[in-house]
């Protein structure tokens, strides 16, 4: 099984990793004549896990449809807006983008807002950097848009908010759970486990056909 711990230092990160373990598990207990189908039923599971958990979007009604089965954060613990508040000059949301993008414009505009509220910077952050920083934590790269919290001092430590749009409540969650978790306080285990990605990501663009002769 994955180490629960490992997962927990990011705001529940893989959604996809969480549902494959029973299956990971399965195959370890294995004998060695099934074990060495492992790497091909891993994989399997792994894609079928990514793909279950990834919804590209084309448009605003497809992106809103997908929104709408997205459960929103009612409760919050008590130290939430100071929390924001008080963190906000140490940290900076980094977040990429796509033209075209219609989640990403949507995802741009809430965390302005909570940024603008709460005294936090937002920029954006190249694909290429985006994917990078993926890789390092063991993230599988879903597309854009993604969004990040590191110290404005340390571009390494960087902890996900965001793989998709997202409600402005679960946003607020998850700016909270980043500044808790990158100043070593640990939050509620009750809050840190509501938070989830979405997985509402924009549609990579159709390739344009070659004019014809």
């Amino acid at each position: 099984m994955p180490n629960q711990h490992a997962l927990l230092r990011y705001p529940a990160c893989n959604r996809a990793l969480l549902s494959i373990a029973p299956t990971i598990a399965l195959l370890a207990a294995l004998p060695p004549a099934a074990a060495a189908q492992q790497p091909i039923a891993r994989d399997a599971a792994q894609d079928a896990a990514r793909r279950a958990a990834i919804h590209p979007v084309a448009d605003a009604a497809a992106m809103q449809a997908w929104l709408a089965r997205v459960p929103v954060t009612r409760s919050f613990p008590n130290d939430l807006a100071a929390t924001l508040d008080g963190h906000g000059p140490a940290f900076i949301i980094e977040m990429t983008t796509s033209a075209g993008c219609i989640p990403c414009g949507d995802l741009w505009a809430k965390l302005s807002s909570l940024a603008a509220r709460h005294g936090w910077r937002l920029r954006t952050m190249g694909s290429e950097d985006a994917m990078i920083r993926s890789g390092r934590l063991g993230l599988p790269w879903a597309g854009h848009p993604v969004a990040w919290v590191r110290p404005v001092t340390d571009p390494w430590r960087a902890i996900p908010i965001a793989v998709g749009t997202d409600h402005t409540p679960n946003l607020a969650r998850n700016l909270y759970l980043a500044a808790k978790m990158l100043t070593g306080v640990r939050p509620a285990v009750g809050v840190r486990a509501m938070a989830k990605f979405t997985g509402i990501v924009g549609a990579a663009p159709r390739p344009r056909e070659g004019r014809r002769p």
